[in-house]
């Protein structure tokens, strides 16, 4: 039986200081993001031929996952496959924008890097509660910015997930406390665009 584990970081906790703190990092990865994993894993022990699929699998149709454990495998599924989407986005950029393909669907979607980045702001900051607050692409490869309550999954909804931001309090209370707009705003300065390119491809 192939349980699903935490996968590491593949950084240090401290690795984006100042924009998110280590402690954050910490209790984020170690107790959240484990605590899911933990959740998502003792439903598919009621049907442990799911373990032989993979979480993308399991997102992607959730229609096929027996009825007494979707809610559990959209919720605990998600927020362990959000969250591991979520690390790999994650770097000190320094700057440095998009480039090559990315750039330019981004531009062909939105008209501008700046246009896309205040909208996709505006949509993690006006998002109502817990969620994310993610950057897709369609089979054609059109971007749009969605938000997603909880857990949710773009993936659900047939979409190609390229970037996203976990606006849920745990994610920054720490440092931002009820602050949002400062969260979002240091984000950006932690976007590893070689991986969002990676994802479009």
């Amino acid at each position: 039986m192939n349980k699903h584990t935490l996968p590491e970081l593949g950084y240090t906790y401290n690795a984006l200081e100042p924009f998110i703190d280590a402690k954050t990092m910490e209790i984020h990865h170690t107790k959240h993001h484990q605590a899911y994993t933990d959740k998502f894993n003792a439903a598919l022990e009621k049907h442990e031929e799911l373990f032989d699929k993979t979480a993308l699998e399991l997102l992607t149709d959730l229609n096929a996952v027996p009825e007494d454990i979707r809610t559990a495998v959209r919720n605990n599924g998600g927020g362990f496959l959000n969250h591991s989407f979520f690390w790999q986005t994650l770097k000190i950029n320094n700057g440095i924008l998009p480039q090559g393909l990315l750039m330019t669907a981004i531009e062909k979607s939105f008209g501008t890097f700046d246009i896309f980045k205040e909208l996709f702001s505006t949509s993690a900051l006006s998002h109502f509660g817990s969620g994310w607050t993610w950057l897709v692409a369609n089979e054609v490869e059109e971007l749009s910015i969605i938000s997603l309550p909880n857990q949710d999954s773009p993936l659900s909804l047939g979409l190609k997930p390229l970037l996203n931001l976990d606006v849920w309090e745990h994610a920054y209370y720490l440092n931002y406390q009820n602050k949002r707009a400062d969260y979002i705003a240091a984000w950006w300065n932690i976007i590893n665009w070689e991986q969002v390119a990676k994802n479009l491809i």
